[in-house]
């Protein structure tokens, strides 16, 4: 924009320009500056690709395995791996190993809740009540094994022919307590003083110590 008054007419015009020159020079190091941001990042994320090893050693990535197949507050998890000269055989000792440590570290979680859930109440019968829980414990497992969902799974046929099978499954902790409340519920030693909102508190408490190991 120009005004008149004098010499000001040109003096307003170098206003402009040097404005639009600043405004120019300011977009040049804002852009520079991204570039360097972006080069800095690509050269961190390739050193930290090429962090040397110890000398003779070779790093091992297993298929479906790491901390996206972990037991945490929601899922049990479990994963494995199976080997055969025919496919099919690999994938069901890959699926039958995964779904015996599942049910181990069910049964194990579940033990832990239940003695807990029997100590922090008073009963009468409470040996009588410890062994009926065990009993249940292999019942709930091994009914609720039929809901696994598989979550991960990869084949490959190694150097001398034989094929492997890498697999990683889960089961929802809600789908176990629904099972049990299920199963406790129509226990005719247990109904009675069973406390389905305390046995649910209980077993929760010790799914958030799974998730943050």
């Amino acid at each position: 924009m120009r005004y008149w008054y004098g010499n000001s007419w040109y003096f307003g015009l170098k206003i402009v320009v040097v404005y639009e020159k600043t405004n120019c020079v300011m977009k040049k190091l804002t852009y520079t500056a991204l570039i360097f941001a972006a080069l800095g990042g690509i050269l961190l994320e390739g050193c930290k690709s090429k962090e040397k090893l110890p000398k003779g050693e070779v790093e091992i990535n297993i298929p479906c395995s790491g901390p996206d197949f972990f037991t945490n507050n929601k899922f049990f998890r479990a994963n494995s791996l199976g080997e055969s000269s025919d496919l099919v055989a690999s994938k069901k000792k890959a699926l039958d190993n995964a779904r015996a440590e599942l049910a181990a570290s069910i049964q194990a979680t579940v033990k832990t809740v239940t003695d807990n859930y029997l100590n922090s109440r008073e009963f009468n019968n409470k040996e009588e009540l410890e062994e009926r829980f065990e009993q249940l414990n292999r019942t709930v497992v091994n009914q609720t094994l039929s809901g696994i969902k598989t979550i991960c799974e990869k084949q490959v046929k190694t150097e001398s022919g034989s094929y492997k099978t890498y697999i990683a499954i889960e089961l929802s902790a809600s789908d176990i307590v629904s099972k049990y409340n299920e199963t406790l519920s129509k226990d005719e030693r247990l109904k009675i003083d069973y406390d389905y909102e305390k046995f649910k508190e209980t077993f929760e408490k010790e799914m958030e110590k799974l998730g943050n190991r």
